[in-house]
């Protein structure tokens, strides 16, 4: 992956609206794989006081979303299967990580883990499949 590809898809991350609205930031992107964080703040826990999961959802899929499309041609997600593990306390810092295990020309699947950055606690693990489209990115 070059240069280029790897900060435009930071870029694009870090300029989203819905990954701003959850506070989700990303940390690195490389070929194949691409870690993000998230803050677990107040307004991200569920009826019990703990980590949502559709915000723990939504980490890995941010994750998923980078790394399947860090081979420079738009991927999209056919599906994702979630197991939560544990849930994050308010104030947590997550980190979710998208790792591809299967490349092919048309698609990709990947292993994703959420972990707690202090404590490196297990939150959540996914198996992710992307269809890549074959329409090149384009690099602003």
């Amino acid at each position: 992956m070059s240069t280029d590809l790897c900060e435009e898809l930071m870029k694009r991350s870090a300029g989203g609206s819905y990954a701003q609205l959850l506070g989700i930031k990303p940390v690195e992107v490389e070929k194949g794989r691409a870690s993000v964080r998230m803050k677990v703040e107040p307004e991200l826990l569920n009826i019990f006081g703990r980590s949502h999961g559709g915000a723990i959802f939504s980490l890995i899929d941010e994750a998923f979303q980078l790394a399947s499309n860090s081979h420079g041609n738009w991927a999209v997600a056919l599906n994702v299967s979630i197991t939560y593990v544990a849930a994050a306390q308010s104030g947590s810092i997550l980190q979710a990580t998208a790792t591809e295990n299967h490349l092919t020309r048309k698609t990709s699947s990947y292993l994703c883990e959420v972990r707690e950055v202090d404590g490196d606690k297990l939150i959540a693990t996914a198996q992710a499949l992307s269809y890549r489209t074959g329409k090149e990115i384009e690099i602003s």
